[in-house]
Formats: C-alpha cells, structure tokens, sequence
C-alpha cells in the first residue's frame, strides 16, 4: 500500500513553473532516493508535499495515507506524520536543544525526557549539546545529527530528507544513515530522501530511485544502478542513454 501518491504535480513559485507534471508513489517501509542537478526542483517538490504557502500548486494532487492533502496546510499534514529534514537547518539563538526535543516528544515544558529519548541522543553522539543553543557554533556533521534526530523523535510515517548527506564527515554520514534505515525498519516508515552524492546510499535499503530533470520525472529504477550512471555520463547522457536503449 502506498503511503505517498503525487498525481499531475505542477508548482509555481513566484509566478514560475517550478514542477511540470510530476507523478509517483511510495510505498509505506520503503525508502526512495531523488536525484537531480541543482535547479530541477528537488527542494520545491519536498516543500510541496510539506505543504509550504511560498509553492504555489497548480495542478495535480497529493495523496497521503490514501487522503487528499493538496489544500491542507503545513500543520495539518505535520499532525497526520509527514516530517522533514531541511538541507541547511538554522541556528536558533536562546533555545536549547533538550527544549526543542520536549517539543518534538509534545512534552511539558519542564518535563524531562525518557530514558529511551536520552538514548537516542546519546547514538547521534549529542548529549553534551543537549544544553547549547540550536546549531550555535556546530560543525555541518553536528548540524545534520541534530536535524535528524529532532525528525526522527517526532516519529513521522513519511520522513523528507533534504540532502543529509551533503556537508557531513564520513562517520556522521554512517550514523545519520544507520539511524534512519533503524528507524524505517523498526516503525514501518517511508523515506523520501533527496542527495547529489549518493553517499547516503551506502546506509540506507534505498529500493526506488528517480532523476527530476527540468521539472519532470526522467529516469526512475534502481537508485544504485542510476547513480553509477550519472557518474559515468551526467544527468542529461544518463536520461539520453536510456532514452536510446528503449527505442532499440
């Protein structure tokens, strides 16, 4: 059953048309990998689903858990489990990140966290930034722990992942990887996770991959087997070859 079904999909932002008539589904316990060259509307697709005002849909539906979600707004699809984890998350000045995991966890607000809380604070390696300002004077790696972490506490059934492994070290890249493929395994989550690099891959059971090429859907398959594609020839050849290959 799918948990994710985008229909016709077409977004402006600021009077431009971003996403030209996208289709595809995720299934629920499945993770699927998004590629695609800088300005093909990766972000713009994720910030729809999400359900951001500043992205204008046009056309085209968004089905989640079998609901039309096109005209809810953000709090409204947050509350029915779709959760995301932004490319370049903000430093927040005079807020802690133990008081941004009470929020995550919908605590109290001098309600202390579980001892199974803690102990995922403790594999992305942050316990002793529990007290710090969010993000203040944290590495890329520091950052993107953070951000997932904060996203996997709020337990959502489909987690968007905004490049979470551009900017990282290879041993946050291997535990933001493990911790969320965990998390899909254990909850029966979904996945929909956007990478230039394709690192990521290396940790995640990725089964479906596409390419978004000018604001359409170019090339979907297996995301390891696209990937080694782009490598060898680029975005454009890699669509091209395939292209050529079913004409044959």
């Amino acid at each position: 059953m799918e948990i994710l079904r985008v229909e016709n999909l077409h977004v402006e932002v600021e009077g431009k048309e971003i996403l030209k008539g996208i289709d595809f589904g995720i299934s629920k316990n499945e993770v699927c990998v998004l590629f695609g060259p800088n300005g093909a509307g990766k972000t713009t697709l994720l910030m729809s689903i999400l359900g951001s005002p500043n992205y204008k849909i046009t056309d085209g539906r968004i089905i989640f858990n079998g609901m039309d979600i096109t005209n809810l707004e953000m709090n409204e699809r947050a509350s029915l489990g779709i959760g995301v984890a932004f490319q370049n998350p903000p430093e927040i000045i005079g807020v802690k990140l133990r008081d941004i995991l009470r929020i995550c966890t919908r605590k109290r607000v001098n309600e202390e966290l579980t001892e199974n809380e803690l102990k995922l604070v403790e594999k992305f390696k942050l316990t002793r930034f529990l007290d710090r300002d969010i993000n203040v004077g944290f590495s890329g790696g520091e950052k993107k722990r953070v951000e997932i972490l904060q996203l996997l506490s709020m337990r959502p059934k489909l987690l968007l992942l905004d490049e979470p492994d551009s900017g990282v070290d290879v041993e946050s890249l291997r535990l933001i990887g493990n911790e969320i493929q965990r998390y899909i395994n254990e909850t029966g989550g979904s996945a929909l996770i956007i990478t230039h690099h394709g690192e990521i891959l290396e940790h995640v059971d990725a089964k479906t991959g596409f390419i978004l090429l000018d604001g359409r859907i170019s090339r979907r398959g297996n995301p390891g087997v696209i990937f080694h594609d782009i490598l060898k020839s680029g975005y454009r050849e890699c669509v091209k070859c395939l292209i050529r290959g079913a004409k044959k």
